[in-house]
């Protein structure tokens, strides 16, 4: 990616990296616009799923161990409840990365994060109070797929934000710049 076009709207890698998303969130002000939005490189769904499919596979493969030890119902009932931890366990996965998200407008940085699904922490930062933009990526997966972390530090006690495995890290640092550059130029 050379340059990025701010004014046009653009979805990549499953909505994990747009720009000028179609989208509202709750505390969004007035005049406020989504500039980009942010999750998870969907690539780091892989290993959740990679663990799914071997508790999967092991399940398969015990149950011919079962049968020796266990009569049918006991192994229906293993069965059914393994099958249900599985795929809660792939639902959570999902779940999670799909709700974690952040969003950059032209007014301030949002982190929405949900923990264990029932919590949910949202921190907002004025993009006048950033100090600081880091883009961050290593590692073999994070260099081939183009994912990484983003760090944005603000001044004095307030909080710093994270935007963890997102797509393009060091473009989403060059939006938040161009933000704060433009925030001190009409300040």
């Amino acid at each position: 990616m050379n340059s990025m076009d701010l004014t046009k709207s653009s979805h990549k890698y499953f909505h994990s990296f747009c720009i000028r998303p179609n989208t509202r969130f709750q505390s969004q002000g007035e005049n406020e616009v989504i500039i980009a939005m942010f999750r998870a490189h969907p690539i780091t769904l892989l290993f959740p799923f990679l663990n799914g499919f071997v508790f999967f596979v092991f399940l398969f493969i015990s149950n011919f161990y079962f049968i020796a030890y266990l009569n049918l119902k006991e192994i229906l009932f293993i069965n059914f409840f393994a099958l249900v931890l599985i795929f809660n366990y792939f639902w959570y996965n999902l779940i999670n990365w799909f709700f974690n998200v952040g969003i950059v407008t032209n007014d301030q940085v949002v982190d929405v994060d949900f923990n264990v699904t029932l919590y949910k922490e949202v921190s907002y930062t004025r993009i006048s109070h950033i100090e600081d933009v880091t883009a961050k990526s290593g590692g073999y997966f994070a260099t081939l797929f183009n994912y990484g972390n983003l760090f944005i530090q603000t001044a004095g006690s307030e909080i710093n934000t994270e935007f963890m495995n997102i797509p393009y890290p060091s473009e989403a640092a060059k939006i938040i710049n161009q933000l704060i550059e433009k925030t001190h130029n009409n300040g």
